[in-house]
């Protein structure tokens, strides 16, 4: 199983991080080891080789098919289920690589940076590109996005990444996060909906 990330898929979230560089013409894909997975509820854990970490919230597309060079319109065909994910990154760390122009994987696939939540039949939702998510942290929406806003789609970052690596059932596919990523404190306590139906439940330590 492989997680497949994608960055800078939202436009205000380009505009948040990434202010002057210009809107990627092609999806801008990372990856995350499977050790990355956090699921269950099981509580985050700050990890002591950073000052900042970030969450990142996103749809998470599970891959049901195996599939090499698969075309745009029948890209339907190999997911069955979605849910939330956070894709917790270590800010300071990412700052400090990409100024130093160095690969970023440490800050994105450290253990347990891939929060994942409850499967929902991707038939649940009339169209997966117009579905509701937001992540609330003690109660409070912090952040909050809709799929119809993605640059790349999931039909087409599918497309893209399957003529690149082999896509194989249980993948995990991350698609981007909208604006408003913030840092997380111990004690927090972080719930991710899709619609009104919470899919994600867990806290900081």
């Amino acid at each position: 199983m492989k997680i497949i990330a994608v960055g800078m898929n939202y436009r205000l979230h380009c505009e948040e991080l990434h202010a002057g560089e210009p809107v990627p013409e092609d999806p801008v894909i990372f990856m995350k080891p499977d050790s990355a997975i956090l699921k269950d509820g099981k509580p985050f854990f700050i990890p002591d080789f950073c000052g900042q970490v970030d969450y990142e919230t996103e749809l998470v597309v599970r891959i049901s098919r195996l599939g090499k060079n698969i075309s745009e319109r029948f890209a339907r065909r190999y997911y069955d289920a979605v849910t939330v994910g956070i894709d917790f990154t270590a800010r300071d760390l990412q700052r400090k690589l990409r100024a130093e122009g160095k690969p970023w994987e440490l800050c994105k696939g450290f253990d347990n940076s891939a929060a994942i939540g409850e499967w929902i039949p991707v038939e649940r939702f009339a169209d997966i590109q117009n579905i509701r998510f937001r992540l609330d942290i003690d109660g409070k929406t912090v952040q909050q996005g809709n799929t119809c806003d993605m640059i790349f789609n999931v039909d087409r970052i599918i497309a893209y990444v399957s003529q690149f690596c082999t896509l194989k059932i249980g993948d995990l596919l991350y698609t981007g996060t909208p604006v408003g990523v913030g840092p997380v404190q111990i004690g927090n306590h972080l719930e991710g909906y899709l619609e009104d139906e919470k899919v994600l439940d867990f806290n900081i330590r």
